[in-house]
């Protein structure tokens, strides 16, 4: 398929395109390049034939139709979004205009080509989510496609918005949807300002490792290469008009993360004291939802789904991947906001 996967030079973003390519996939890469992307995620197909590359902004419509008239895509991937909390609670109207506002103009070029070209049946929109949309959960039970939207931040109140946006399309255009929610992502090429980036270099340069509140949240933890296969999985095999929640069956409390890569740390890059004693405990986040956690059972009964790679595998991969990549990672510590503290109370 030729695909348009906005948000290609993101973290999860690169990790669809890499794979997309590699499984042959024709891919084009929409992104505006604001301060989490990167062109060094997608540098290992930047020369294939495979791929091309247009920067615009998914807010930007007149842009958004000459790439549809110009590549004349297969399917779109929409993962282009602001996605970090901290950010959305200092400056939420970047997430209300990107998020919602962009993704409207997303399904509007897609129907207008869509509709183009005849509605072809195979063409598909995946509109790609957050579990963050369904709130908080209590120290039991999952979240399942039907668990009611209950957003707690300006970013999963603006990610809600948007799928209703895509079934809305679906209902009233009858424009072809598909649309997943993912737990928490982690893994090479992770922006330096998430909770396991931040824990892995704090750690390397000496500071303090900061943990919210008690660090008793907890987060399904999702290796970003897995999340990249089921999402090309559904793409390809998914019902059209569902929505499939994508987990990593690997729940941890927040404390707990931070301490299994601070004694990963103490192995492969080990110093005269434990990395342990830099575990600082900072004031929470404002309406810090309590615990996520994902049913994942409609993708896995139905495409054969599950995912590959343990918490505790994973996190060695990824410490391993930051201690080899330094040249990646360095210059990023000095974009904006990257090692300060934003969303405070």
């Amino acid at each position: 398929m030729k695909l348009l996967i906005t948000g290609g030079a993101g973290f999860i973003g690169s990790a669809v395109v890499r794979l997309a390519v590699a499984r042959g996939h024709e891919v084009v890469n929409l992104d505006a390049m604001t301060y989490a992307a990167n062109a060094a995620n997608v540098a290992s197909v930047s020369n294939s034939n495979l791929y091309s590359f247009e920067q615009a902004d998914i807010r930007d419509r007149a842009a958004l139709d000459r790439i549809f008239a110009t590549h004349a895509p297969d399917a779109v991937m929409h993962l282009a979004a602001e996605s970090h909390v901290d950010r959305s609670i200092d400056g939420p109207a970047d997430f209300i205009e990107t998020n919602i506002t962009g993704t409207f103009n997303m399904l509007e070029a897609a129907r207008a080509h869509w509709t183009r070209k005849g509605k072809p049946e195979a063409f598909r929109f995946h509109h790609i989510s957050t579990d963050e949309v369904f709130g908080s959960l209590g120290p039991e039970g999952q979240f399942t496609e039907t668990t009611p939207y209950d957003p707690r931040s300006p970013y999963s109140a603006s990610k809600a918005a948007s799928d209703h946006l895509v079934r809305a399309w679906a209902e009233t255009y009858g424009l072809p949807t598909v649309l997943t929610n993912c737990s928490n992502n982690y893994g090479p090429y992770h922006f330096p300002e998430k909770l396991i980036p931040v824990t892995i270099l704090n750690a390397l340069h000496g500071r303090p490792i900061p943990v919210y509140g008690t660090g008793e949240n907890i987060r399904d933890w999702l290796y970003v290469e897995d999340h990249a296969d089921a999402l090309l999985l559904v793409l390809e095999k998914g019902t059209l008009g569902r929505s499939y929640n994508i987990g990593g069956e690997n729940e941890r409390r927040n404390i707990d993360l931070v301490r299994t890569i601070c004694a990963l740390l103490d192995e492969m890059a080990p110093k005269p004291t434990p990395y342990a004693d830099q575990i600082t405990f900072v004031t929470d986040r404002p309406g810090h939802d309590a615990r996520y956690a994902i049913d994942p059972s409609r993708i896995r009964a139905e495409l054969g789904w599950r995912p590959s790679v343990t918490v505790e595998e994973g996190l060695r991969r990824t410490v391993r991947w930051y201690l080899d990549n330094e040249a990646w990672w360095r210059p990023l510590l000095t974009r904006q906001g990257v090692g300060e503290r934003l969303g405070k109370p």
